[in-house]
């Protein structure tokens, strides 16, 4: 687990299936310790995790992203937060859900991305610093220092898909985090620009 923001850390699972990381996030904002999206954890991961205050949260972006959210929720103690709009799809106990324009403990907004590939794929945006935006599957990082969308065929309509992730550059940041690939640290607007409107 390092440490790839202030009050923001990152530790990996790589994946055989998809030849790339997927990553978690343990946020240490305001007076909460969140996790989001968490991956398989090594042992010594783990106990990263538990040093210092409780977890209090876990927060998954969408369906497809419980990956270890439920034993984390037993492990931990902690509540569970999960998209309104995947819930019936999903296989966790969650303690609540959310939806779009909420705010969530730590000062974390939600945004609620349109004709994804699962009805209720949100992003996560942070005010603090430049601007942080967590997105799950919404965009891949991948190759590293660029981003990607899911290939087409994960889409009803690939093109409505695109018009939907449109929304995230009416927010301001400078650092996009995803749960799958390389995360973009410094610039990454840009970045979400050049893929939604390529040249």
């Amino acid at each position: 687990m390092k440490q790839i923001l202030p009050r923001i850390w990152q530790w990996s699972w790589f994946s055989e299936d998809k030849h790339m990381d997927f990553n978690g996030y343990l946020l240490a904002t305001g007076e909460h310790r969140i996790l989001v999206d968490p991956p398989p954890l090594t042992p010594i991961e783990m106990t990263q995790v538990r040093q210092g205050e409780s977890i209090d949260y876990i927060v998954v972006t969408n369906r497809d992203h419980e990956r270890e959210a439920q034993m984390l929720q037993a492990t931990l103690q902690c509540r569970l937060l999960i998209p309104e709009g995947d819930a019936g799809d999903m296989s966790v106990q969650a303690d609540k859900t959310f939806k779009d324009g909420e705010l969530l403990p730590g000062g974390i907004w939600v945004i609620h991305l349109a004709d994804q590939k699962s009805p209720g794929e949100s992003a996560l945006f942070l005010e603090y610093g430049k601007g942080v935006l967590i997105v799950g599957d919404a965009l891949i990082g991948n190759p590293a220092g660029a981003l990607s969308m899911l290939p087409a065929e994960k889409y009803a309509d690939a093109a409505k898909a695109r018009e939907g992730l449109r929304r995230l550059l009416k927010y301001s940041f400078d650092s996009l985090l995803v749960g799958d690939g390389v995360p973009i640290l410094t610039n990454a607007k840009a970045a979400v620009e050049h893929v939604l409107h390529p040249s």
